[in-house]
């Protein structure tokens, strides 16, 4: 592994601390448990605590570590139910983003300098959604992949790299509760406690290994990335390929869109209301009455009860739909098959795509970085099924094709002659 590692102990002479053959050596003793060098702060959520802490963040100096708590698994909405941030000179402030309409104060006290945050996908849409942008960022999971760490939690990467141990205990729990107890802020105050150690250490290693050019670019495409929208967000119901065909397939979608609406006015996460099985379970039986409701297997409890009759005009409309209003069964792609019928469709795809696999792979483990990170899967996919039409050089046609899919510049220096080398010389797999 490139990334850095933690300090190992000094050798010594004495033979007294070397086991006898046969003995068990001593248990490595646990990394001691990260605490809180300033102590707890109290929460923001006053104006006037609001201005101290941005006065307070526009006085420090360095990056700015942010984490944001949100009530996922309690609540529709993936709103910022508390947020934290620490800057050298700042210390720590933990504000709850509830009472204000928003938090530009703050973002114009950061103004320019670096954001640090874990897993920053997760967290940017809800900072955004109260005013928060980054104009820079440095995200340590994100670089920990980039370094190959096998495992990049925080917690993890904590351990490994700054030999603190994490409790993470509080992980899941509901942050939309008022008030917010002590154990779970302190918890929440130690996540961004060391992130600035964290990057720093992380930073020198990206330079050393001479990835921290990619860095930077996957840094900037995370803060220009806008997901495109869901296009039928229910066929992403677990366990929708039980669906007993296509009128089954509306029941579930009838279903679906019924709860997520009830879900979006009581603000609660939809699953609390009636389990995806449930959903599977009465589409695949439609029944007719409140009782034969209920008899369904996971049509129990409040949330089944207390909206039985809006359950049952899911069904009934679903009921009501002619064939042609029906859903498909499944939708339409233009991306290319699964890979795993590219051999019986076009040999030649299929060997584009092994010869290609190869040079990647191989490139991915001599540099110690997953494959995923090196190119996004379906971008390879697409190029090598239908590659692009051209009368010059295939590397700059590839080139030009990743990029309009939306690989960035490292990728494509490092990926595109691989693949124009699959496209011009593909070499079937060997049989086993």
């Amino acid at each position: 592994m490139s990334g850095p590692t933690t300090a190992q102990p000094e050798p010594t002479d004495d033979d007294s601390q070397t086991p006898d053959a046969g003995e068990t050596p001593p248990e490595t003793p646990p990394a001691p448990l990260l605490t809180l060098r300033d102590g707890l702060p109290a929460i923001t959520d006053t104006d006037a605590g609001l201005a101290d802490v941005v006065a307070r963040v526009a006085a420090g100096t360095g990056p700015v570590a942010l984490d944001a708590e949100r009530a996922s698994g309690y609540r529709y909405s993936p709103r910022a139910y508390l947020i934290q941030l620490r800057r050298e000179g700042s210390g720590t402030a933990l504000i709850d983003p509830i009472g204000y309409a928003h938090l530009t104060s703050l973002d114009a006290a950061i103004g320019d300098e670096e954001w640090i945050l874990h897993a920053a996908s997760q967290d940017l849409p809800c900072l955004r959604e109260v005013g928060l942008a980054p104009v820079r960022l440095f995200d340590t999971e994100l670089a920990a992949r980039l370094l190959g760490y096998p495992r990049v939690g925080l917690a993890t990467l904590v351990e490994v790299i700054l030999g603190r141990s994490m409790r993470k205990e509080h992980s899941a729990v509901d942050w939309s509760r008022r008030p917010l107890p002590q154990p779970w802020l302190e918890y929440a105050a130690l996540d961004v406690e060391v992130l600035v150690e964290l990057r720093d250490v992380i930073a020198a290693a990206l330079v050393e290994s001479g990835k921290d050019g990619w860095a930077v670019q996957e840094f900037q495409h995370l803060i220009d990335h806008v997901p495109p929208p869901r296009v039928d967000p229910w066929r992403r119901t677990s366990g929708i390929h039980k669906a007993k065909g296509r009128r089954a397939l509306a029941a579930v979608r009838e279903l679906w869109t019924t709860r997520d609406s009830i879900a979006e006015q009581r603000d609660t996460t939809p699953g609390r209301l009636i389990p995806d099985s449930a959903m599977i379970a009465a589409a695949n039986s439609m029944p007719t009455s409140t009782s034969a409701l209920l008899d369904t297997q996971g049509f129990h409890g409040r949330g089944a009860r207390r909206y039985a009759d809006q359950w049952l005009g899911a069904l009934a409309r679903a009921r009501a739909l002619r064939d042609n209003e029906l859903p498909p069964l499944t939708l339409r792609s233009d991306g290319p098959p699964a890979p795993r019928v590219w051999a019986e469709r076009d040999p030649v795809a299929a060997a584009r795509l092994a010869t290609a696999r190869v040079l990647v792979n191989a490139f991915a483990e001599e540099r110690d970085v997953p494959v995923e990170n090196l190119l996004t899967p379906d971008y390879l996919r697409r190029v090598l099924w239908k590659p692009p039409a051209t009368t010059g050089d295939v590397e700059t046609a590839v080139a030009e094709e990743l990029a309009r899919l939306g690989a960035r510049v490292w990728q494509i220096e490092i990926t595109a002659p691989m693949i124009a080398q699959a496209i011009l010389h593909p070499k079937a797999p060997k049989a086993d």
